[in-house]
């Protein structure tokens, strides 16, 4: 029982040194994978038990098809940034919403839906909209605040709205079908932009300083028919989007296959566009590269953490404090909300997903919200 109280300890001092050791600026995936062979040393996890998280790592990471699916939608996100229907599609957005108050801000939220449904990465979706949109902001004398805070809200919508990556990782983590959680997530992600685009409209009547309207005529420089050019600039998006999310909901691609007729899909996009060079296409594959490594590594780092915390109990000492609280399910469930609200402001969406949602999970998978949901279900 002493033991067990002790590495109950040594799982929140892992927890601790998790956190402090993010503020130091080292590199998360080494924090990770390091703290877990250190922990593994000092909690006196037998070496054998060391063997089996190199499986893990090679087996459920190295080995895993799904994992494919990564680099190909990073892929596509950074080719359709770099091919300029980004840029083209805000111009034309702002021509429909030029004479709304806020229509600059809200032309960025309903591009940030777009984005996100077309590239599945946050990344490329908040540096472009950086950019392409906050210049354009502020030169039309926005507030600092709503132009920062639109781009920031609209950028992360990649994560929730599919293709996300996030549920592909999610989709390994919980043995779940990755359609499903596209499926399940496509609604919220919408109605989460909406909700933007709402708010966007009620800030700029109540405060019309921190949205002026554009003068057009200086900022106008397209003369084709607004109709036009709203429908050729959102066609080739749409049907990426349809294509990739069409393919794996209706049950005729998987994921990795969908992904990989997105990557085909914005070359060719790219290529009708004439916005695609050796140059463009080099420096696409080199930032997929890079992005794809750096998941990769806080992966294989973030799995070590976890095999070792769970070893030392650290799954237990979560369930108990979490069900220990006496709060009913939907208390519970705000509750690991909350949590994971808290941890967003300290660890990345990667680090939460490989070490916090299999920790919750079994958690949320045992409580009965009346609905009469199975575990998969709920989960």
């Amino acid at each position: 029982m002493a033991e067990f109280i002790s590495e109950y300890y040594l799982a929140m001092l892992m927890v601790v040194s998790l956190l402090a050791g993010i503020f130091t600026g080292y590199p998360v995936a080494f924090l990770l994978g390091g703290l877990g062979i250190i922990f593994a040393f000092i909690g006196g996890i037998p070496v054998p038990f060391l063997a089996t998280v190199g499986s893990r790592i090679y087996g459920g990471v190295v080995e895993n098809w799904l994992m494919i699916a990564i680099p190909l939608f990073v892929f596509m996100g950074l080719m359709l940034e770099s091919s300029g229907v980004a840029r083209r599609l805000l111009l034309t957005l702002q021509r429909v919403f030029g004479r709304t108050p806020g229509g600059l801000a809200i032309s960025v939220a309903i591009l940030g839906v777009v984005m996100a449904a077309s590239t599945g990465i946050i990344g490329a979706s908040v540096v472009m909209l950086g950019l392409l949109a906050l210049p354009v902001m502020m030169r039309q004398g926005y507030h600092p605040e709503m132009a920062c805070g639109v781009i920031a809200a609209s950028g992360t919508l990649g994560i929730l709205i599919p293709p996300s990556i996030m549920l592909v990782l999610m989709g390994s983590i919980l043995q779940v079908s990755v359609g499903d959680l596209f499926k399940a997530a496509l609604i919220p992600g919408l109605l989460l932009g909406a909700l933007y685009v709402a708010y966007l409209l009620i800030i700029a009547r109540i405060k019309p300083h921190w949205a002026p309207l554009p003068d057009l005529d200086a900022t106008d420089t397209d003369t084709s028919p607004l109709m036009l050019a709203l429908a050729r600039d959102l066609f080739g998006p749409c049907v990426l989007i349809f294509a990739v999310l069409g393919s794996i909901m209706a049950g005729i691609a998987t994921p990795t296959e969908a992904a990989a007729i997105g990557a085909l899909g914005s070359v060719i996009l790219a290529l009708l566009m004439r916005s695609i060079s050796w140059n463009t296409l080099s420096k696409t594959v080199q930032e997929t590269a890079r992005t794809s490594a750096m998941i990769l590594f806080v992966v294989i780092g973030a799995t070590s953490f976890s095999v070792v915390f769970k070893r030392l109990g650290g799954d237990y000492m979560i369930e108990a404090l979490i069900t220990g609280t006496g709060l009913g399910p939907y208390g519970l469930l705000l509750l690991i909300m909350g949590l994971i609200f808290v941890l967003g402001f300290f660890l990345e969406w990667i680090e939460i997903s490989f070490v916090v949602l299999p920790l919750v999970a079994p958690v949320v998978e045992i409580l009965d919200f009346g609905l009469g949901l199975s575990s998969q279900a709920i989960l």
